[in-house]
């Protein structure tokens, strides 16, 4: 930290019945009010350097034996004004990072200029601010904190764009390392330097990585943002860098916010109701600033913070646009995320689901769109996030449009994202309000090549068919038609052929499939037709895991699947016939028997003589029992 020492006589200042006084032989004739503080002082000393008390002293009349002059909006208050009254008397004062920015208003407040006196304290001030406050890394960042108590003032004066460019250029001169840490020189109290080129111990710790993130960390919004634009307006920060130091701020400022203001909204009274609300509009600007910051490059955070950033996007109700650009954001990298990721919270009052699935809908709608030429963001809603605005920050949009059009999903990121979306299934099927409507969307937002075997998303609709029990034949066939019975492994087939649950076409097919593999594993091969032989042969995918599905770590009990009191491929066929039975049995439409029903009829549209498969599966079954 660097200082300076102005004057050279004792502190005669004291306290006297609430009033503050110089100690001297002459008796005071002046009486200023500072912020409720009288002082009782000399015209001589401080006309002689103060301009504006000059005016003010001949404009107010004399009243008895003390001229009264009030300063109610004096910026930096008694503190301030003491450093500048000391100034005129000659005592030492002593000016470092922490008073050198409210002394500078307050000398420009009192007029403490060249045309009064040459050498005056602006001069001096502006002699320190340029040549040693500003050259060093931690003076720097608290002349800009400090700022933050005379905005209007520091701004007019420079002194804000001043320290801005200053952190900005030692940033940019070592984005990686440096030995001017903010942090690091916080450790040792006595690391200090005098102006005059007196050098005290310093500290010999050298930072790594960003080493300038904690430090503009402790910034406010304003003045953070301002600093961020002013490093990226460069390019030479690389975005690595400018992510971690907004993942810093981010939990600096936003700690477990979803779940403290999730709390406080459940039991919020009138009282708090007010306070609640201001809360989260400071936090909503913060988390909309950190957004307009995020770099383009896919590499610059990760996929995990983009999507905590969403969450607590939906839990102070952030603008659409920004949601948006978040959505966008994770699309590009959603292979990296988990299934906790995307349980999002749903803070809308209108939907009864505890997670929000249409903006992971979003989410899976920007992923498919890579390489595709996306449209132009929305622009942000009125009322909403405002500030000024860089070139490179205007030009944001079109960046990450030119970066995800020169991007694609690759056929392996599709794959992870396919178990990624089957996996978050298996979790919001249990929602008892979530729509069949959207479970088949998230269902069919990837393309069928996506699935190597369909273990999975069959599990997630078991669950499903579990909790909405209300669902009627139409709505169950709707739910299985993303179901491919083909690439289920021997388990899940031999789950899905019990399963009371499933439409009865589902379970054919599965039956189907499930005596068909079995035959050409039981070497019963050339028995079988030869369009069934091809069939079979180009959907057996050799490299998918047929294991037991009931070791599934993610799942309750109740939704594993038990392999205990499986029946035999014969109870299987009994099962069938019964459910052919009971379904002719229900079917009013055609109680006369003059018309067969539509679930025969669907299944005499399997291709290919399916009663004449059927017959030979059958009988295979039958052979290869008898042979036992």
């Amino acid at each position: 930290m660097k200082f300076m020492k102005l004057g050279s006589r004792p502190d005669t200042f004291y306290n006297s019945d609430s009033v503050r006084s110089v100690s001297s032989e002459v008796s005071s004739d002046i009486m200023i009010q500072v912020k409720g503080t009288r002082y009782m002082l000399h015209k001589f000393p401080l006309l002689s350097k103060c301009l504006r008390l000059q005016r003010l002293c001949y404009e107010t009349p004399e009243s008895s034996q003390h001229q009264i002059i009030q300063l109610p909006d004096f910026p930096g208050g008694i503190e301030a004004f003491e450093i500048c009254a000391k100034f005129c008397y000659g005592i030492t004062i002593t000016l470092s990072a922490y008073n050198i920015v409210s002394a500078r208003c307050a000398a420009e407040y009192l007029q403490m200029n060249e045309d009064v006196e040459k050498g005056n304290l602006i001069y001096k001030l502006e002699i320190f601010l340029n040549s040693c406050v500003l050259q060093g890394w931690k003076d720097s960042v608290v002349s800009l904190q400090s700022t933050k108590g005379y905005p209007l003032w520091a701004e007019d004066l420079g002194i804000t764009s001043r320290c801005i460019e200053a952190i900005a250029s030692k940033v940019l001169s070592q984005p990686s390392k440096s030995n001017l840490s903010h942090s690091y020189s916080r450790r040792g109290r006595d690391d200090t330097m005098s102006c005059n080129g007196a050098e005290s111990h310093r500290s010999k710790h050298v930072a790594k990585g960003g080493w300038w993130a904690e430090d503009i960390a402790e910034l406010g919004i304003d003045l953070y943002w301002r600093t961020m634009i002013a490093i990226k307006s460069r390019g030479k920060v690389p975005s690595n860098l400018i992510g971690d130091a907004l993942r810093i701020y981010a939990s600096r400022w936003l700690p477990n916010i979803s779940k403290r203001l999730y709390a406080e909204k459940q039991g919020e009274t009138d009282q708090e109701s007010d306070s609640v609300n201001e809360l989260t509009s400071k936090h909503r600007l913060l988390l909309e600033s950190i957004i307009s910051l995020l770099p383009v490059d896919r590499s610059a955070v990760s996929c995990g913070f983009l999507l905590k950033l969403l969450k607590a996007a939906n839990i102070l109700k952030a603008s659409s646009s920004s949601k948006m650009e978040l959505a966008r954001r994770v699309g590009i990298q959603l292979e990296e995320a988990t299934v906790g990721d995307l349980l999002i919270p749903n803070m809308s009052r209108a939907q009864e689901t505890q997670y929000d699935v249409d903006i992971v809908i979003t989410i899976l709608e920007q992923f498919m769109l890579q390489g595709q030429s996306p449209p132009t963001s929305p622009p942000r809603a009125k009322g909403g996030f405002q500030r000024q605005r860089s070139r490179s920050a205007e030009n944001i949009d079109f960046e990450f449009q030119e970066s995800r059009r020169s991007s694609s999903a690759s056929h392996s990121s599709k794959l992870k994202v396919a178990k990624l979306v089957d996996g978050y299934l298996q979790v919001v099927a249990r929602e008892v309000h979530l729509p069949l409507s959207k479970f088949l969307q998230i269902a069919e937002a990837l393309p069928g090549f996506a699935r190597l075997d369909h273990d999975d998303l069959y599990r997630a609709i078991d669950i499903y068919l579990k909790g909405h029990p209300e669902l009627n034949k139409t709505e169950r066939k709707l739910l299985c038609r993303v179901l491919d019975c083909k690439k289920l492994s021997m388990d899940a087939c031999t789950h899905a052929a019990q399963n009371e649950l499933l439409p009865l076409r589902v379970v054919v097919q599965v039956l189907f499939f499930e005596q068909a593999r079995a035959a050409m594993h039981g070497g019963q091969v050339t028995n079988l037709p030869k369009n069934i032989k091809a069939l079979l042969a180009s959907h057996n995918d050799s490299s998918r895991p047929l294991g037991s599905l009931a070791t599934s770590k993610t799942l309750r009990a109740d939704d594993q699947w038990s392999m205990s009191g499986l029946r035999t491929p014969n109870s299987n066929i009994s099962t069938l016939k019964m459910k052919l039975a009971e379904d002719e049995d229900l079917d009013d439409n055609y109680a006369n028997g003059t018309e067969k029903s539509p679930k025969f009829n669907a299944i005499c549209a399997l291709p290919n003589r399916p009663k004449r498969i059927f017959s030979k599966l059958w009988s295979i079954n039958r052979h290869g029992s008898e042979k036992h």
